[in-house]
């Protein structure tokens, strides 16, 4: 199975919007099919998401019935930003 990893990042997010848009996917209840892992946390000109997923067709597919519907529906309570989506090759996952 090829893997990919996506760095995503939103210039000026914050944790709230991050937890309004993560609650209203419900990702946490219903993991989006192909999503092997998740990751998300603060950076210092924003929030970033490290995802891996079994294709960058399972991550768009997200992004159009999840993502986009969500912050659509939370309009200034989600992100402000467009995402900058950084797609790279996973070669190796370890799952202690």
């Amino acid at each position: 199975m090829a893997v990919v990893g996506l760095m995503v990042r939103f210039d000026g997010g914050t944790e709230d919007q991050y937890r309004a848009v993560h609650s209203h996917t419900r990702v946490d209840e219903n993991p989006p099919e192909g999503l092997i892992f998740h990751s998300a946390g603060p950076m210092d000109e924003g929030w970033r998401i490290i995802d891996f997923w079994e294709s960058r067709a399972a991550f768009d597919r997200f992004l159009e019935s999840g993502y986009g519907p969500a912050a659509q529906a939370l309009g200034d309570q989600g992100f402000a930003t467009q995402p900058h989506i950084e797609e790279f090759p996973v070669h190796n996952i370890i799952k202690p």
